[in-house]
């Protein structure tokens, strides 16, 4: 199967339908059927002109908004790989990504004109906007129907190590991943999907493929924003959305908030970190008529391979803990709990979780030691920690990659850490997630620094100033530390390895001690 299917099908279908709508400030866009396909072979002809063929992979730097989906639509008409960039990123995070992928050709939003002229010197910049104007003249190419092993996208996600990893995602990974959750979860061919989780992230394309492949409406907003989304479902009669609980919690604060007004949401999909139950409540209490459901999932699974299901967020199922839980194995998807040894572990017992079905990456680009290790014996070992009930729902227990999931983003300690020692006053740094109520999580960083170094004797508070603006030079600004602490060495086991399970009860200790204080 290839990704270009569901607008060739939509074409025949209805083509006056309307297929994408951008909400911008001061514009707003919207696509036929027919005009997105003739587009679509404009803009694959033009990336033709700018020497890309089959194979080929393109760096795409731009908001969640119309370009962005022409662009990668046109990758795939051409047969090319579509590198969707994060856009939160730094200069030498986006640097790398490029470098890695090998890409000869960077589309980037005017919106990421300055940023993108700093990476002209490996990669050639072309605007988006530039490519719309080139693809007025241009007859449009037939499309090569590329699918299904042939690679469709690479995403980037972090590393353990520092370094950030391209996921390697073909035609097929991304049909079999929409199809199978919408057998589970009819995807209706009327229905008209919010685009606001970025789609540089899978939950976001993967929403877009399932949207492409069943002809129904996307509606792209740059960002989220409580008032902007809640004005789009009402002007847009909206029926899902996928969200963090941080975005549903946002909504439902926001001053403008009536249920009347999104009446038309009738399913809320919600994965990144757990939900809330207080929160939960409320937002039944707002949408009686929705379904809620949680996904879990990875960027290598390219969607979802657990569901939990409408029916486990409603009182009686939520009695019996399966709020706790991310669902059971997805159709076409196989789920175990390993030991060490690569054993099944017992019901109830906490392991690692390991995936295999089609909907799983063939490994990392450019690693192919490291994609065969997270891929032997023929699963994907997640390096999640979890458990499975007698009944096959499963529940995550930690995560053994020691990720950080802060307002829905991923953050590796490893990257964090790595950007910290790079600062000359830095001996060593262990960074871990801590509570945080609006965040879910928040980057803390333990930090030691040479005894001789200008910094040993500054204040706390100039310490962390200093080693934030050092972090935001090289990381994206979600994964810098919003709190640190100044140690004289940090805590380690008889192997060698940094203690952060102490390093978190520590920190719970002060939290603790702090609020007893302000309490007495």
């Amino acid at each position: 199967m290839y990704l270009t299917q569901g607008l060739h099908r939509s074409l025949q279908r209805h083509p006056e339908k309307i297929a994408l709508c951008h909400l911008a400030p001061e514009d707003e866009r919207s696509w036929s059927f027919a005009r997105l396909a003739d587009e679509v072979g404009r803009r694959a002809a033009v990336l033709q002109t700018h020497g890309i063929s089959h194979g080929d992979r393109v760096a795409i730097l731009a908001p969640n908004n119309d370009e962005i989906v022409i662009t990668m639509l046109a990758c795939w008409w051409l047969g090319a790989i579509a590198c969707p960039m994060n856009v939160r990123w730094s200069v030498p995070e986006l640097r790398h990504a490029i470098s890695d992928c090998g890409a000869p050709l960077l589309v980037a939003d005017p919106a990421f004109a300055t940023t993108a002229a700093e990476l002209a010197d490996i990669v050639t910049v072309a605007g988006a906007d530039t490519l719309a104007a080139e693809a007025l003249d241009r007859v449009p190419l037939e499309d090569v129907r590329a699918g299904g092993d042939a690679l469709a996208a690479i995403l980037y996600t972090g590393g353990t190590t520092g370094r950030s990893k391209g996921v390697m995602l073909s035609h097929m990974n991304f049909w079999s991943a929409s199809m199978t959750r919408g057998a589970e979860l009819n995807n209706a061919p009327d229905s008209v999907s919010l685009l606001v989780a970025p789609l540089f992230h899978v939950a976001g394309l993967g929403r877009f493929v399932g949207q492409s492949i069943v002809g129904g409406t996307c509606i792209t907003l740059p960002q989220f924003r409580a008032d902007a989304v809640l004005d789009a479902v009402e002007r847009h009669r909206i029926s899902d959305i996928i969200v963090v609980p941080t975005m549903l919690q946002a909504l439902l604060d926001a001053p403008g908030f009536l249920p009347a007004r999104a009446r038309s949401l009738t399913r809320i999909a919600f994965g990144a970190a757990p939900m809330p139950p207080d929160l939960l409540d409320r937002a039944l209490a707002a949408w009686p008529h929705a379904e809620f459901f949680q996904a879990y999932g990875l960027t290598e699974t390219a969607g979802a391979v657990c569901i939990n299901l409408p029916v486990n967020h409603r009182p009686e199922a939520i009695a019996r803990g399966l709020l706790r839980s991310v669902g059971r194995a997805g159709l076409g998807a196989e789920i175990r709990i390993v030991d060490e040894r690569g054993e099944d572990c017992p019901r109830g017992e906490v392991g690692e979780l390991v995936v295999r079905g089609p909907m799983v990456t063939r490994g990392y680009w450019n690693l192919p030691e490291v994609s065969a290790q997270a891929l032997r014996q023929g699963w994907f070992h997640t390096g999640d920690g979890a458990r499975m009930d007698a009944d096959g729902y499963l529940f995550i227990a930690d995560r053994l990659k020691d990720m950080i999931i802060t307002g829905g983003e991923n953050v590796y300690s490893g990257e964090v850490e790595a950007a910290l020692r790079s600062h000359p006053s830095v001996v060593d740094a262990a960074v871990i997630g801590v509570a945080d109520a609006r965040w879910g999580e928040s980057v803390h960083a333990e930090v030691v620094l040479h005894a001789d170094a200008a910094l040993a004797s500054a204040e706390e508070a100039v310490v962390f100033e200093t080693l934030v603006a050092w972090c935001r030079t090289q990381l994206a600004g979600y994964k810098c530390p919003r709190s640190l602490r100044r140690i004289d060495a940090l805590p380690l086991s008889a192997a060698g390895k940094v203690l952060k399970t102490t390093l978190r009860a520590e920190h719970a200790r002060r939290c603790a001690e702090r609020v007893a204080e302000a309490g007495a």
